[in-house]
């Protein structure tokens, strides 16, 4: 079967590359790898984490659900928790679901979460508490 097998990268575009570069690097910790006046590559664990900058970036966070969630142990999770709200990114959901999970925007209104669990532990929970009665393991 022909079929994707993996994430590549995700690119997100930024108004301000300097203060976006300090966020993603000093705040969540993201490693920086290359950099160019337009633009920025980090990794954050095996994830190739891309900046562009673009004049045209969002100026609020869309209404939408549409996120980025990225990993964390439980033992870093408050840790991190305590460095995101003192860097002044706003919270902008509560968690209501399984494993801890703190959702913040990015000085670009890009929506983040920082979650503890995988898919794996989703699923059990899924069928240990489901959240709605269509739910089906596949």
């Amino acid at each position: 079967m022909i079929m994707i097998t993996s994430l590549n990268h995700i690119t997100i575009a930024v108004r301000d590359l300097e203060g976006s570069f300090s966020f993603y690097q000093d705040v969540l910790g993201f490693k920086p790898i290359l950099r160019w006046k337009g633009g920025a590559y980090f990794l954050a664990g095996d994830l190739w984490f891309c900046l562009d900058l673009d004049s045209s970036t969002r100026k609020e966070a869309l209404p939408e659900y549409t996120h980025i969630a990225f990993t964390i142990s439980q033992s870093d999770f408050p840790k991190m928790v305590t460095r995101i709200r003192e860097s002044g990114a706003k919270a902008w959901k509560e968690n209501i679901s399984e494993g801890d999970s703190f959702y913040f925007l990015d000085p670009n209104g890009h929506k983040l979460e920082i979650h503890v669990g995988d898919w794996r532990s989703r699923l059990q929970s899924a069928l240990e508490n489901p959240w709605d009665v269509s739910v089906e393991i596949l």
